[in-house]
């Protein structure tokens, strides 16, 4: 399949081969037959993708200070990588699709193969959507006039919340895509509009459409002309479809209205509000979000749940069917707002055009290419080169923001060779793929599992996959890293410790059976190391303070959820009970665990917690993981006492040593936690066939958390 990315370094457009998506959770899969490039929110990302780092900042101050924060906590190198990173990620352009459907995953019911719909699909050949992101086209609404449907939408929404009633006045400032639908809408509503725009060209369609106009520009003053619209009453309501960043738009259109008239927000413009404009009259004021109730709502757009029809009655989807009935009815014409016509594979001329054509309102990309070529899941994407054999051939699953910032890059500074990298929606496994020299991008995870050429696999997905991917692996003799955690409970842990023991009893006669490696990757950093030898000089036991100062993630992150992310007990604090066994080297005896406590619902707040372990040597460690302090402190404190002596890591950049003759403080240039340490050490343990950490201390370390979890979780008073 090809997709329309825009690279937010360069700011080119371009179009990029990648396998087709794969189908998750309720969705559908849809071969696009039609999608529009929308003027105003397109052109607008093309501009901040070609602006300089400089004007990148100044249009987010607010990111900025979120890069000073963390260059204070990681370092300017880290922080500079992250930033460069996180720009180098191509983003999908486009919103407004149509297409017929190939593929509906087994929950959804409400489509079948080979309905014509609409969604919010990206400038693709092939998408998946959410089944409460689409609607079905009515038989009589060609794909000319339904590829308006989700713009359409946007302003349908920004319509329902200035509720017009017939015969009312309505301002509408702007005339381009979004503002000529909203007229179009308000009058379908028995509106009389006036538009506002410095485009002439524009302001002609809108008088075509049935509304009044008025140019600023033509010298005339725009309140005394609003004040004759209106009949000398004020105009019931205002919207706003226009970009700026000034106040005027918002201050004028207070001015323009009778009192307890409504003002609607859909497009972009200054919210520095004077109260004296708004408190006399009474006036309303209101922000539309987007296509209308659901947006944003993960619950509705990502589990397919819908909201009671008798208490929301215009979702997204249902605003997207209005919109269609609009069209099929002939409320709503959409053919005069087209500006051109291109070849999907022309799609970068399409943009030359958005950017240099100040008059273009609507351009349309049509789709011809073979379905059936547009569905395949694997990408050739580098020469192959050399032979496979005798060295680690990797396939890699996941290229999220850790995998592609760390775990990508680290693993190909090794002696392995990347085979194919997998993602779920295949533009992921191009991007980064292409950056590291993978041969193959894809879409198929049983394909790359079951490809004889590749024997070992990366597992880097959500956490709920974990045990179901590393099991099928190990089925497949292959050896395994996985990232943490290594499952979500005792029955995955136990899943893979089957898997892996049934692995190497096929294995006996044949040589050493597959590997199993964990991504605990603190005990590779070089500060730890060192901690760790120094350490080996005393005879102990230890006494051990790890202090986590890990911040706060909001309840609906998918992390917190305890059936995908398993919780930050066992997500993150995993790290760091593998840690403290590896410092003091001893099994772990016994554990215990405390949480704060809701002062509402008396439940424990497991994101502050204290996790205590002891070892069979005497040793114990007390894990502080919490989530209530400053940034500002370090987020990783690591300490041990034992003979008199103290060692203490801070955030892994420095390590100081109280009481220990001959050592010198150690300090590093930028943060180092291992992970380029840990994929090497794992790679060279393939090659030489010991484990670098003992399968049976993994076993240990995740059974270890999985418990303190549970103790956590079920505390009693």
């Amino acid at each position: 399949m090809k997709q329309v990315l825009q690279d937010m370094n360069s700011g080119q457009t371009y179009l990029e081969d990648a396998p087709a998506p794969e189908l998750l959770g309720d969705s559908i899969k849809i071969a696009t037959d039609m999608t529009l490039i929308s003027a105003g929110t397109e052109k607008m990302l093309v501009g901040f993708g070609k602006a300089s780092y400089i004007d990148k900042a100044r249009q987010q101050p607010e990111r900025v200070q979120m890069v000073l924060d963390k260059v204070a906590t990681d370092g300017f190198i880290n922080t500079f990588d992250a930033v460069r990173s996180k720009l180098s990620q191509p983003l999908p352009l486009g919103y407004s699709n149509v297409g017929i459907v190939q593929q509906i995953s087994p929950g959804v019911t409400e489509f079948r193969v080979g309905d014509r719909v609409v969604s919010n699909g990206p400038h693709a050949d092939v998408i998946t959507v959410k089944k409460n992101l689409c609607a079905v086209v009515p038989d009589n609404v060609d794909n000319e006039a339904a590829v308006f449907t989700v713009v359409g939408s946007i302003s349908l929404q920004g319509v329902r919340l200035a509720e017009p009633t017939i015969g009312e006045a309505f301002v509408v400032f702007g005339a381009g895509l979004i503002g000529l639908l909203t007229i179009q809408v308000l009058r379908a509503n028995g509106c009389r509009v006036l538009a506002i725009d410095v485009d002439d060209e524009k302001l002609a369609l809108a008088e075509q459409f049935g509304a009044e106009v008025f140019n600023p520009k033509s010298g005339k003053d725009v309140l005394n002309y609003s004040s004759e619209f209106s009949r000398g009453r004020g105009v019931d309501g205002v919207i706003i479809a226009a970009s700026s960043q000034s106040n005027d738009l918002v201050k004028q259109a207070a001015k323009m209205c009778r009192k307890r008239g409504r003002i609607v927000l859909i497009g972009v413009v200054g919210l520095s509000l004077d109260r004296a404009d708004f408190y006399e009259k009474e006036i309303s004021f209101q922000v539309s979000c987007s296509y209308g109730p659901g947006r944003y709502d993960k619950n509705y757009e990502d589990l397919g749940m819908d909201y009671p029809i008798g208490y929301v009655r215009w979702t997204e989807q249902r605003n997207f069917e209005a919109f269609l009935d609009l069209l099929a009815t002939g409320a709503v014409d959409t053919q005069p707002l087209i500006s051109s016509r291109f070849e999907f594979c022309d799609a970068v001329a399409a943009y030359d055009e958005l950017i240099s054509n100040s008059s273009s309102i609507g351009i349309i990309l049509n789709y011809k290419s073979s379905v059936p070529e547009r569905m395949k899941q694997k990408t050739q994407i580098s020469e192959i080169s050399g032979k496979l054999n005798d060295i680690p051939v990797i396939g890699f699953i996941g290229a999220g923001n850790y995998a592609s910032r760390q775990l990508i890059p680290a693993f190909k500074k090794t002696s392995s060779k990347l085979h194919t990298l997998v993602t779920a929606n295949g533009l992921n496994s191009v991007s980064h793929g292409k950056k590291a020299g993978f041969l193959y991008a894809s879409t198929d995870i049983k394909n790359m599992i079951d490809d004889s050429d590749i024997n070992t696999i990366v597992i880097a997905t959500r956490h709920d996959s974990h045990s179901e991917y590393v099991t099928q692996s190990l089925k497949s003799g292959k050896h395994v890293w996985v990232e943490k955690p290594l499952a979500l409970d005792f029955k995955g842990v136990s899943s893979v410790e089957k898997a892996f023991r049934n692995a190497h009893q096929i294995a006996k006669d044949l040589g050493t059976g597959p590997q199993l490696m964990v991504g605990f990757n603190r005990r590779f950093s070089p500060l730890v190391e060192k901690m760790r030898t120094l350490l080996a000089q005393t005879d102990g036991p230890y006494s051990l303070i790890i202090t986590v100062n890990a911040g706060f993630i909001s309840a609906d992150h998918w992390t917190q959820d305890i059936s995908k992310g398993g919780g930050r007990i066992i997500g993150e604090a995993c790290h760091f009970i593998d840690l403290m066994r590896f410092l003091v080297g001893s099994k772990i005896s016994h554990i215990t665990g405390s949480s704060m406590k809701s002062r509402v619902s008396d439940k424990p707040i497991v994101d502050n917690s204290s996790i205590t372990l002891s070892f069979e040597d005497g040793s114990f460690g007390t894990i502080l993981y919490l989530a209530n302090g400053s940034s500002k402190f370090p987020k990783e404190r690591i300490e041990v006492f034992t003979e008199g002596k103290v060692l203490q890591i801070d955030n892994f950049r420095t390590l100081r040593g109280f009481g220990w003759k001959g050592f010198r403080n150690m300090n590093l240039w930028s943060q180092d936690k291992g992970q380029k340490a840990c994929a090497t050490a794992f790679v060279k343990s393939l090659q030489s066939g010991v484990p670098c950490i003992p399968v049976d201390e993994i076993f240990e370390v995740a059974y270890a958390t999985i418990d303190a979890n549970e103790i956590l979780l079920n505390q009693q008073d």
